[in-house]
């Protein structure tokens, strides 16, 4: 067994690192490019309903934009239906034979009944796991968070009584107790969690004064949220803890590891970077467990973690104060003058 291998919410990985979901996954040439280059698994591209029914509602509004040009033409087109979400389950079927590593699903639905019943299909396809990826943006203020969360959960509940494969779920950090809702889904049969969801963030074009839609890429170091959960659920969770946004490095995913999660997904350094270097931070990873002596992951896994720390308070806000009580070191590195 390698080094570096790892088992991820029940499925055996040859190393820790995922390749997460987005439109790099979209065509079969790069999936093969990010399987040699050492993932050792994949996150397909998600499967939106929103997406669905917009497809859908536009594919109506072109089959009947010349209908009833006069009395005797009441239909130009035959009678035909939109392919829902057929289209992609056959890409992520030919996907999942594309590859010799794990192919997980991803899933985002509108509805709970639409959760359920796109989880079943995608369980046909092959895939070795699905991915919940809860994007949820209140619209209202008479929404009580409790119900987002009560409905989510009973999302999770429900998706994993139906499907045998394993179910992990991706979360934003938008939570008043994020630990409250991963324990209450872990219950409900979530093998693994993803730290964190990068949410949509829309901007403004001074120019046009209009919105914008820019590419929401993480930066490097935007790593420090996700590896701060993933410290405080070590050893206060049976579920995988996979991090996620702002690793671009292989110390990065040291770092993570030591803080207690069991993968990384990789996304952003992916666009910026190449396949590539998948490789290079496959060998950082390795030179640093040579350098240290450890034979394997579980080693150093968790060595940082809140359970494993000297400093009561590493983890707490009492870091905070005190980086407020010595912030002349600030203007040591920055000075004003």
């Amino acid at each position: 067994m390698s080094k570096l291998a790892v088992n991820y919410m029940g499925i055996p990985l040859k190393n820790p690192i995922i390749v997460g979901s987005s439109n790099l996954v979209n065509n079969l040439e790069m999936l093969r490019k990010l399987e040699e280059a050492g993932a050792a698994a994949i996150v397909y591209k998600s499967l939106f309903e929103e997406q669905i029914q917009l497809e859908s509602i536009q594919f109506q509004d072109e089959m009947e934009l010349y209908n009833e040009r006069n009395a005797e033409m009441i239909s130009l087109f035959p009678g035909m239906d939109h392919a829902g979400p057929e289209e992609h389950l056959l890409k992520l079927h030919e996907a999942k034979n594309a590859l010799n590593i794990p192919l997980i699903a991803s899933l985002n639905c509108v509805f709970t009944e639409t959760w359920v019943e796109y989880a079943e299909l995608i369980e046909k396809t092959g895939v070795d796991g699905i991915e919940l990826n809860f994007f949820s943006v209140p619209r209202d203020l008479n929404t009580e968070a409790a119900s987002i969360e009560d409905e989510q959960v009973s999302v999770v509940e429900r998706v994993c009584k139906k499907v045998k494969i394993p179910v992990s779920v991706k979360l934003s950090p938008f939570y008043t107790n994020p630990l409250q809702v991963i324990s209450r889904m872990a219950k409900a049969g979530a093998k693994a969690f993803v730290l964190f969801n990068r949410m949509f963030e829309p901007d403004i074009n001074l120019d046009t004064l209009q919105h914008s839609t820019p590419f929401n890429l993480s930066n490097d170091g935007d790593y420090r949220l996700a590896l701060r959960y993933a410290g405080v659920l070590y050893k206060n969770t049976e579920a995988s803890i996979c991090s996620s946004t702002g690793i671009y490095s292989g110390n990065d995913i040291v770092k993570m590891i030591l803080a207690g999660a069991d993968t990384v997904q990789i996304v952003s350094a992916l666009y910026k970077h190449k396949p590539e270097l998948i490789t290079s931070m496959l060998n950082d990873l390795e030179s640093f467990m040579n350098n240290h002596g450890f034979d394997k992951l579980d080693s150093f896994r968790g060595k940082l973690s809140k359970a494993n720390v000297k400093d009561p308070y590493i983890y707490k806000r009492a870091q905070y104060i005190d980086l407020l009580l010595h912030s002349e070191q600030i203007f040591k590195k920055y000075p004003m003058a």
